[in-house]
């Protein structure tokens, strides 16, 4: 990131911060007024994420500001905007995991839907590894740090009073990296994950038709953030409209999955297909 586009938003940030604490707001209140995620105020504040029109607005709403103070940080918004956006030079890029995780971490309820890769709280560590080894530029050193934060988050799955909710398409179980030998290992993991009280894990066979083509997958945070995961990182997402355009989509694909016996018998079904296939490449 360029650094005048860092300082910009690190501005940004502080002064929003300052207006809050005159207000008498905490973080936590201000997000619930202006119906945003805590953790995006956090990350404005600390000028890790540039707001869009839509939550400076309802943040400055929510701070309730004159016009002239409105005015003063929507002009910082436009300037942090216009500001170049220089990329970091190559082979220093780093895997995005700590947004995710601050968002993650403060939901109770997890619903991921995926059409291509597996969720990120359910891979393994080499299938991780090769999830991460595609982000462009990127070093053997940041991929193991990215992995290393991917595979801690997924003690979350294990804490009571969390639950999660993972939807698959069974396209995702067969599109692989790697060896039959590394699928055979996730998909052992899937097993096991799906067998705990604090997951439900949805698989849509291709049998069945999807009840809308998707075009990404997405993980929704409590009611309050969707995360969606690209090849640079991750984007998250905390309109209201986009929210509940999201949770009516994932709804709709919850309800065409099966799951418990159904989907232990594919997970089963599908194993069997990767050691055909080890062992016909090894022959």
């Amino acid at each position: 990131m360029g650094s005048e586009r860092q300082e910009l938003m690190k501005a940004l940030g502080a002064r929003l911060r300052v207006l809050r604490t005159e207000a008498g707001l905490t973080g936590a209140v201000l997000a619930n007024l202006a119906s945003v995620g805590q953790p995006t105020v956090s990350k404005v504040e600390n000028g890790r994420m540039v707001p869009s029109v839509d939550v400076l607005g309802r943040l400055s709403r929510a701070l309730d500001l004159d016009e002239s103070t409105a005015r003063e940080v929507r002009d910082l918004l436009v300037a942090v905007e216009a500001a170049p956006n220089v990329a970091e030079a190559p082979g220093e890029d780093m895997p995005a995991e700590s947004t995710f995780d601050e968002v993650a971490r403060s939901a109770r309820l997890i619903r991921s839907f995926q059409c291509v890769v597996l969720p990120a709280m359910l891979q393994s560590a080499e299938y991780a590894r090769h999830v991460f080894d595609s982000t462009p530029n990127v070093t053997p050193e940041a991929v193991g740090r990215a992995v290393a934060a991917r595979v801690e988050r997924q003690s979350l799955l294990y804490e009571p009073g969390r639950e999660s909710v993972f939807v698959l398409t069974e396209g995702v179980l067969r599109t692989w990296p790697g060896t039959p030998a590394l699928m055979l290992a996730q998909l052992d993991r899937l097993l096991a994950v799906e067998s705990l009280s604090t997951v439900r894990l949805g698989v849509i066979p291709w049998r069945q038709p999807v009840p809308v083509m998707p075009r990404h997958g997405f993980t929704l945070c409590d009611r309050s953030a969707v995360v969606v995961e690209t090849f640079r990182g991750e984007r998250i997402l905390d309109g209201s409209a986009e929210l509940a355009a999201y949770e009516d989509e994932f709804s709709r694909f919850e309800a065409a999955a099966n799951f418990g016996a159904d989907v232990r018998e594919l997970l089963l079904q599908v194993m069997k297909d990767f050691r055909d296939l080890g062992d016909s490449t090894t022959q």
